[in-house]
C-alpha cells in the first residue's frame, strides 16, 4: 500500500459506461447514468474534478473471477433474430429475460469491470483515498453464468486484483435492496474478504440467497455476515439495523479498504422490490460508509453503483449524493435541481413527473440499537412493530456471526 494520497477522491467516467444496453423494454436502462452524472455537474459538484476513463478490463484480470469457457460464451453471444422465443434457462444465462444478449455485450461489460479496476488502482497506488465508479455493481454475476442483468462481476474482480496488490483484508458491505450473492460467492472461502449485505427478505425477493445463516466456509466461517429486513421497512428501520451490524462487524475485522455497493433499488419508489427507503435515508447510508472507511480502513473507500430503477425520479439524485459524498462537498437535500436537468429528463420520459429537489423530505432520525427488548415503545402501533421486526433480524444476523468474529451478540457496545 502506498503512502500518502494526491487527491480526496477519484470519479472514474467515461460515455462507454452507456453501451451496457440491454433490449428497448428492460428496466436496466444506461440513462440512469448519463442523468446522474448531467445531474452532478449541473449543481457544480465535478468542477474541477478531472474524471478517470477506464480501458476495459483485459482477459487475465476477467479470468479472476470468471471461466475460459464462460468468457468465450460472451464474447460469441449474438442476439437472436426477432420473435425468437427466449429460452427459461439457457447456458450460461445468456439470452434469458434478465440477461437478453445484446451486440458487443463482452467489450461493454469489460468496460464496466476496467472502471471498477481504476477506481481500485488509484487507491491501491496511493493516489487517492476514496474513489468511485457509478458504472459498477455487478455483484450477481457468477463465475460462469450471468445473473440479474450481470455479465461480469466487476466488484469481485476487482476485490481479486487488489489483493494482488497490497491488501489483505478488504470489507465489502453491499445496500442494493438485492442479496450480494455472486460477490459472497466468490470469497465464501476466503478469510481475507469480509462481505456484508443488507437486503430485502430472500424468502420475499429474487435471488432468494443471504440468509443470517450464511455465515462463510472452513476458515472464512463468520466473514459473512446477511442482515435480511422485510418488505415495507422504511428509513429509520433500515438505518437502525444497518448501525446495528456493519460497524461492529467492521470493527472486528479491521479492514484496510472499504468497498462498498451502492445499489438504491432500497427506494420506495423503485418498481422491483418493496422497501421504502427515501433518497434522504439512502444518503446517510452513503455518509455512514464514508465514515466507516475513515474510522477503520484508514480513509479507503471504493465505491459503486449497482442496481435502481427508477430512472429519473431516484437513481440520479441518491448517485449525486453517492458522488457528492466521495468529493466531500455536501449537497443539502433540499437544493433545488437545475431547470435544465429537468427540461432534460422530461424531454426523455415526459410522463413522469421530475424531482424538485434533492430529497424526499424525510426524517430519517432513528433509535440505535440498544440490545434485546431494550428499547422502550413509542405509542405508535406501526412503527413498534416495525422495530420489533428489524430488531428480529438484527439479533438472528448478530447471534449467527457476531460470536465467530469474536463479538458478543447480545451487546449494543460490539
Amino acid at each position: 500500500m502506498a503512502p500518502g494520497p494526491s487527491s480526496d477522491a477519484a470519479v472514474v467516467w467515461t460515455d462507454r459506461f452507456l453501451d451496457y444496453r440491454w433490449t428497448p423494454e428492460h428496466p436496466m436502462k444506461p440513462a440512469r447514468l448519463q442523468f446522474t452524472m448531467a445531474l452532478a455537474r449541473g449543481l457544480g459538484l465535478l468542477d474541477g474534478v478531472e474524471t478517470l476513463a477506464p480501458a476495459a478490463a483485459g482477459e487475465s484480470d476477467l479470468l479472476r473471477i470468471h471461466t475460459p469457457a464462460y468468457l468465450e460464451a460472451v464474447r460469441r453471444a449474438e442476439p437472436p433474430p426477432p420473435g425468437a422465443q427466449v429460452p427459461s434457462a439457457p447456458p450460461f444465462g445468456l439470452g434469458s429475460a434478465d440477461n437478453p444478449i445484446f451486440p458487443h455485450m463482452h467489450e461493454a461489460a469489460s468496460v464496466i469491470v476496467g472502471g471498477t479496476l481504476a477506481a481500485a488502482a488509484e487507491i491501491a497506488a496511493g493516489r487517492t483515498r476514496r474513489a468511485v465508479s457509478i458504472g459498477g455493481g455487478m455483484h450477481h454475476a457468477m463465475s460462469a453464468a450471468a445473473s440479474g442483468f450481470c455479465v461480469y462481476n466487476d466488484v469481485a474482480v476487482a476485490i481479486s486484483w487488489l489483493l494482488d496488490h497490497g491488501f489483505d483484508r478488504i470489507a465489502y458491505v453491499d445496500v442494493d435492496v438485492h442479496h450480494g450473492d455472486g460477490v459472497q460467492r466468490a470469497f465464501y472461502g476466503d478469510p481475507r474478504v469480509l462481505t456484508v449485505s443488507i437486503h430485502q427478505h430472500p424468502a420475499t425477493l429474487w435471488p432468494n440467497t443471504g440468509w443470517p445463516e450464511e455465515t462463510g466456509a472452513g476458515a472464512a466461517e463468520g466473514t459473512a455476515v446477511n442482515l435480511p429486513v422485510l418488505p415495507g421497512t422504511r428509513d429509520p428501520q433500515w438505518l437502525r439495523a444497518f448501525h446495528a451490524v456493519v460497524p461492529g462487524a467492521l470493527a472486528a475485522f479491521r479492514p484496510q479498504l472499504l468497498v462498498s455497493q451502492c445499489g438504491v433499488d432500497t427506494h420506495r419508489e423503485d418498481p422491483l422490490a418493496d422497501l421504502e427507503l427515501t433518497v434522504d435515508g439512502q444518503r446517510a447510508a452513503f455518509r455512514a460508509m464514508r465514515e466507516l472507511a475513515d474510522r477503520y480502513a484508514e480513509g479507503r473507500w471504493l465505491a459503486v453503483g449497482g442496481g435502481g430503477y427508477g430512472l429519473v425520479r431516484v437513481v440520479p439524485r441518491a448517485w449525486t449524493h453517492l458522488l457528492a459524498t466521495a468529493l466531500d462537498r455536501s449537497v443539502d437535500p433540499g437544493t433545488e435541481i437545475p431547470a435544465d436537468w429537468i427540461a432534460q429528463v422530461r424531454e426523455y420520459a415526459p410522463a413522469v413527473e421530475p424531482p424538485r429537489t434533492m430529497g424526499d423530505g424525510a426524517d430519517i432520525s432513528f433509535t440505535r440499537w440498544d440490545g434485546p427488548g431494550g428499547t422502550p415503545a413509542t405509542g405508535d402501533e406501526r412503527a413498534d412493530r416495525a422495530q420489533r421486526a428489524v430488531d428480529t433480524a438484527v439479533l438472528a444476523t448478530r447471534r449467527a456471526t457476531f460470536g465467530l468474529l469474536g463479538l458478543d451478540p447480545e451487546d449494543p457496545r460490539d
